[in-house]
Parts: structure tokens; C-alpha cells; sequence
């Protein structure tokens, strides 16, 4: 499978970043110019509502609309976070790491948030999901941060490894590594990419993260609410981070800036992938001339064609997404109906799939 990126970026609409699998577009993620609100960033909120009902909380991070915490996304630590908040902001605990810091026990999973959670009360939250249409962002109190060869996760001592990772002699020696050089009071997730990974390649990782959260902990001191603590890189460095492999064959970018610092953070994580990386440089429109613009156009519509004449009809409201599978004028050649029954199915499942990823839906599809 040949993979490739292609990264337009127009002063209007911010960057858009394209993954191609066989020529094929399979995701499709955007970046708006100045998005202050990215998936990721960590911000000092102040809870403005508790809603015992929706067993939720609203929070004010700065967003024109308030910000929603549901109980269950405030992680087990969440009281840990919450003291070590208290005693950073009053200046009685000045370590940059946790090391001292008793940990607080885990929340009840089926609690109410009225009994962690009360009006004006400050909290670090992180941004789980970007706000859309007429919704402020969701929200995360269960923080971590994300590197390219592990995750780091305070208030925890689990160390856990991608399922994609098989071996069971890989994966004890991948724990053992980093069981040795984690700091006290922190989990960590091993991602699928440390696979194969020596000492050296991710404690430079690890040690990248921990400056992050000594960052974090040194801003929190001062933060004045809202405000954003710590910021997620931007979206083409993060995708970058997440899926760059060795199956990558080009990263086209149209933007001589982004293209710097698209090459500049390839060459620090993966420097042998760095002359895939290409500056565009023709006059017709970048997603023209790789066949992007084409199928957004036809997989962004209503109405979806499969290969064999059927199609999906695809709406969106506030509260689902439907999906309707239809036949078309398949059916009119197909004797038995059972089969072609079958084949719009399963052309329909391979799409569908497809579709989500693309579309980024989530929640209820029916």
C-alpha cells in the first residue's frame, strides 16, 4: 500500500491536510488559520454551570460558547489533578515533576460530577473535541501527552503497549525499557511506532514530554482563567507524529513555510523520510493536480456511488447521522436478489467505513 500526504495551505481557509492510500482519499483533516482551540491543548478553565441531570459540567475556557465535561471524561485521577492545581496556583509546591505529590484515590466510575466538581472551581482541561456548528468544545480533565514513540500520562503508574504490537518477547522488552526511565507518578502508552525502538530513541522522546509538563506546571502557576497552559503542535506536525511510517512514498506541501517546517520535524523523528518531503510548485491548484479536489467533491455529497451502481445516502442532524443503503438500478440486473443483496452489502461496508473516517463521524450512526 503506497501512502501519501498532500498539505494545501490558502491564507482564507488554513491548511488542509489530505492522506491518500493508493491514490484513494481516506482522511481528510483541516486546520481553520488561527484555531485556538485545537484537539489537544490543555487550557485552565473555571467550571460556569454544573448540570446534574446531564451529569456534566459547562466550562469556560474562552470559547464563545461554554465548553462541555461530561463525568466520565474527567478521568479516575481527576481529584490528583485538581490538588495539584490547588497547591501549584498557592506556590506550596514548587517541584516540576510529581514526584512528592501524594496521589489522591480514584473517583467512583458511576459518581456524579456535583460531588468533584462545583461552580467556579478552576481545572485543567484538554481539548477532546474541536467546536462545530453551534457546539463549544468537549472537553477532557483526564490529561496526557502525546510524542511520537510513547504517550505520557500523569497521576498513573500503568505502563501499556499498542495492541498492534504482537510479539510478547517485543512488548516485555519495550515495558522493561521504559518501566527503567519513566519519572515516579507518571504512566506511560507505548505506541504501535516504538516497535523495534532502542533506549536512546525513546527516553529522547520521554524526556521531550516531561519538558512539555514541566512547562505546563510552571504556566499553571500563573494562569489566569481561561487560558491556554499548553498547546498541541499544529495539525500537519501532528498527523505527521501519528502515522508517518515507512510506507510513506511522498509528503507534497504548497506552502514554503509549512514545507520548512514539515522537513524540520520529519528530520528530527525520522530523518531517513526526509527527501519525501516536496514543495509543490505549479500553478494548478495542489488538490487538482493529485485528484484530491475530484473526490472530496464526490465523497462529501448527499448521495455516495458504489462501484457497481448502488449508492449510500448519507444525513447528518444534530442528534445522528443516518445512513441509507441503496441498490439502485443494481438490482434490475441481478437475478438473484439474495446475492446481490450480498455484494451491495458488502460494497456498502467497505465505503461506509470509508466515509467515517473521512467525515470524522462520531456518535450515533444508524
Amino acid at each position: 500500500m503506497v501512502k501519501e500526504l498532500i498539505i494545501d495551505s490558502t491564507p482564507d481557509k488554513g491548511v488542509t491536510i489530505a492522506l491518500l492510500q493508493d491514490k484513494q482519499l481516506v482522511e481528510l483533516n483541516r486546520e481553520p488559520a488561527n484555531n485556538n482551540f485545537a484537539v489537544g491543548d490543555i487550557y485552565l478553565g473555571r467550571i460556569k454551570r454544573i448540570m446534574p441531570g446531564l451529569n456534566a459540567a459547562f466550562v469556560d475556557v474562552g470559547y464563545e460558547k461554554d465548553a462541555f465535561l461530561h463525568y466520565l471524561d474527567l478521568g479516575p485521577q481527576v481529584q490528583s489533578l485538581l490538588k495539584l492545581t490547588r497547591i501549584v496556583k498557592n506556590g506550596s509546591y514548587q517541584e516540576k515533576l510529581l514526584n512528592s505529590l501524594k496521589l489522591e484515590k480514584d473517583i467512583d466510575k458511576a459518581g456524579k460530577i456535583s460531588d468533584v466538581l462545583s461552580k467556579n472551581m478552576l481545572v485543567p482541561v484538554q481539548i477532546a473535541k474541536e467546536p462545530i456548528s453551534t457546539k463549544g468544545p468537549r472537553l477532557s480533565s483526564d490529561l496526557s501527552i502525546a510524542g511520537r514513540f510513547v504517550v505520557l500520562v500523569p497521576f498513573s503508574s500503568t505502563v501499556s503497549i499498542s495492541k498492534r504490537i504482537k510479539g510478547s518477547n517485543e512488548r516485555n522488552r519495550l515495558k522493561k525499557i521504559v518501566e527503567g526511565i519513566k519519572p515516579a507518578n507518571f504512566g506511560v502508552i507505548i505506541r504501535t511506532v516504538s516497535e523495534g525502538k532502542g533506549v536512546e530513541e525513546l527516553q529522547r522522546d520521554l524526556l521531550d514530554l516531561i519538558s512539555k509538563w514541566e512547562l505546563f506546571t510552571k504556566r499553571l502557576r500563573n494562569a489566569e482563567p481561561p487560558q491556554k497552559v499548553l498547546g498541541e503542535m499544529d495539525r500537519a506536525s501532528t498527523i505527521l507524529r501519528d502515522i508517518l511510517t515507512d510506507e510513506f512514498s511522498h509528503i507534497y506541501v504548497n506552502d514554503p513555510s509549512i514545507f520548512e517546517e514539515t522537513k524540520s520535524y520529519i528530520h528530527d523523528i525520522s530523518p531517513d523520510l526526509e527527501k519525501i518531503v516536496k514543495l509543490y510548485k505549479h500553478k494548478e491548484p495542489i488538490f487538482d493536480h493529485f485528484g484530491v479536489e475530484k473526490q472530496i467533491k464526490a465523497a462529501f455529497g448527499k448521495t455516495v456511488t458504489l462501484p457497481g451502481g448502488a449508492y449510500l445516502v448519507i444525513e447528518h442532524t444534530e442528534a445522528l447521522h443516518v445512513i441509507d443503503v441503496n441498490s439502485g438500478n443494481r438490482s434490475a440486473n441481478k437475478e438473484n436478489q439474495e446475492d446481490n443483496a450480498l455484494l451491495v452489502n458488502m460494497e456498502a461496508a467497505k465505503e461506509i467505513a470509508r466515509q467515517l473516517r473521512l467525515r470524522d463521524m462520531g456518535g450515533i450512526v444508524v
